[in-house]
């Protein structure tokens, strides 16, 4: 038996025999003859020596070495076809998708990409707004911001701004509740986001870090942090902001933070690419815009004191 592999052509033509169970399918697939598809596996059973199929009347089915190729072979092709996808796009400098949560996409990206676009009109930006784990060759995606506490080491991994939260609120709530001690009686929000993290961030905490006590409270719950935000902005409340998610609200006067007190997240997002991918020029590009617009609102952070929640 020969260790030598046998040709593309033929493991191609068993491939789609074993994922149709016809060779007449499998012949139409691959626009060939079934005479052709045949000679093809026939071949092919001739170099491993062994029949890969049982002819039945108008039916086939997989011999035991036929069950034991066409899984490899399905993954080997699978595997062949997402790097060749790969390698096309290392050949697109135009198209960048990019995947970020919904919240991260709602409340910074999306109000900023105006500028973007402005500033980079030869990049045609595609986004899916998802918090699932993506594999960034098999997915066609070049770049994903996810937020989370564990470094990627197998990916190219930036880390964006320290990640915050802070009671922020309109600045009409603000007058209303001038100091630490009468947020006791504010309209709370609670968003449950940000619960997976280990560190304890919430309300609490933040009120034992100001060194007052704080007792639970009844208030609109929000699984989504933009959703939590929005509701600050309409006046519901007061919520505990996150960084990221409230810096253009801030900077703009649409939510005001007047206690200059922070907890630190103990997490952060990350910009990450495959290795060796981060200097195409449309993710270089975008790379860069991202780290200058943080820069635009660093001064926020620089004005605060941020302590570790651990130590509240």
């Amino acid at each position: 038996m020969s260790n030598r592999l046998p040709p593309l052509t033929a493991l191609r033509a068993f491939d789609a025999a074993a994922r149709h169970m016809s060779f007449a399918k499998a012949a139409a697939e691959l626009n060939v003859t079934p005479a052709a598809l045949s000679f093809q596996i026939k071949s092919l059973e001739e170099h491993l020596g062994a029949p890969l199929f049982r002819r039945l009347n108008r039916a086939v089915e997989l011999t035991e070495a036929g069950t034991a190729l066409s899984l490899g072979a399905a993954e080997g092709f699978q595997t062949l076809a997402t790097a060749w996808r790969a390698a096309q796009r290392t050949q697109d400098t135009q198209t960048l998708t990019v995947t970020a949560g919904p919240a991260f996409t709602a409340k910074w990206l999306a109000p900023r990409l105006y500028e973007f676009a402005q500033a980079h009109p030869e990049v045609e930006l595609r986004f899916a707004a998802s918090l699932n784990r993506m594999d960034l060759m098999r997915d066609n995606v070049d770049v994903a911001i996810r937020f989370g506490t564990n470094p990627a080491p197998e990916l190219y991994d930036l880390p964006l701004a320290e990640e915050w939260v802070m009671p922020v609120m309109t600045p009409a709530l603000a007058a209303k509740y001038p100091t630490v001690e009468s947020l006791h009686h504010a309209p709370i929000i609670f968003d449950d986001s940000i619960n997976f993290l280990d560190s304890a961030v919430g309300w609490a905490a933040w009120f034992t870090a100001m060194g007052a006590p704080f007792s639970p409270t009844l208030g609109p719950r929000f699984s989504q942090a933009d959703h939590a935000i929005d509701a600050a902005l309409a006046g519901v409340g007061v919520v505990l902001g996150r960084r990221a998610l409230v810096v253009k609200d801030l900077d703009e006067g649409r939510l005001v933070a007047p206690f200059p007190t922070a907890l630190s997240t103990g997490a952060r997002f990350s910009f990450l690419c495959l290795k060796g991918m981060e200097n195409r020029p449309q993710i270089a590009v975008f790379r860069d815009w991202i780290l200058e617009e943080i820069e635009k609102t660093a001064h926020i952070t620089r004005s605060l004191t941020i302590l570790d929640a651990s130590d509240s």
